[in-house]
């Protein structure tokens, strides 16, 4: 099924939108998460993680779920097609990948952001967790990043699937 091309330009639209601002709030997630790890203002460290929390649940989340729908329906609905094309189908993995660690972090997230509001954080004993959250968003950001040089560059390569798109069968006899 192709898309009309109003259909097509929409669906376009909201795709990079929310994949900038997927690509932007995971910026400032990192932003928050390094100066709440390096801080040793309390309140600086608790802003932080309440802030982190809120930007996950209530930004990130949400953009990633409409990057991941909108990608999927233009891939589907495109010629560039799922599994046709190397660049999109690893593009596709990718996100989905992401999008399942951004899921599985949550409670991470929010157990931090309890903890700081309580006397939680004292000692070291959310050392390693604060700084899993700095490299599981430097990580978020690395794969988004990826993401976006192969929408650009598009790189050749079509899948086997794609090959028999391309090339339906063998020559007829003559």
């Amino acid at each position: 099924m192709t898309l009309p091309p109003a259909a097509r330009r929409a669906a376009l639209t909201v795709h990079v939108t929310a994949s900038v601002g997927w690509l932007g709030a995971v910026v400032v997630f990192l932003v928050l998460a390094v100066a709440a790890l390096r801080s040793t203002d309390t309140a600086v460290i608790r802003a932080g993680y309440v802030a982190m929390d809120l930007t996950a649940r209530l930004v990130i989340v949400p953009l990633a779920l409409a990057a991941l729908a909108s990608g999927l329906v233009l891939s589907l609905g495109t010629a560039w097609g799922l599994l046709r094309h190397w660049w999109v189908l690893i593009k596709f993995g990718l996100i989905v990948v992401a999008t399942v660690v951004l899921l599985l972090q949550l409670g991470s997230i929010g157990a931090l952001a309890d903890a700081a509001v309580g006397p939680g954080l004292a000692g070291g004993r959310w050392r390693e967790a604060r700084i899993s959250l700095v490299v599981h968003a430097a990580g978020g950001l690395l794969v988004l990043l990826t993401t976006t040089v192969l929408a650009i560059y598009k790189p050749r390569g079509v899948t086997r699937y794609g090959r028999r798109q391309v090339l339906p069968g063998p020559p007829a006899a003559s």
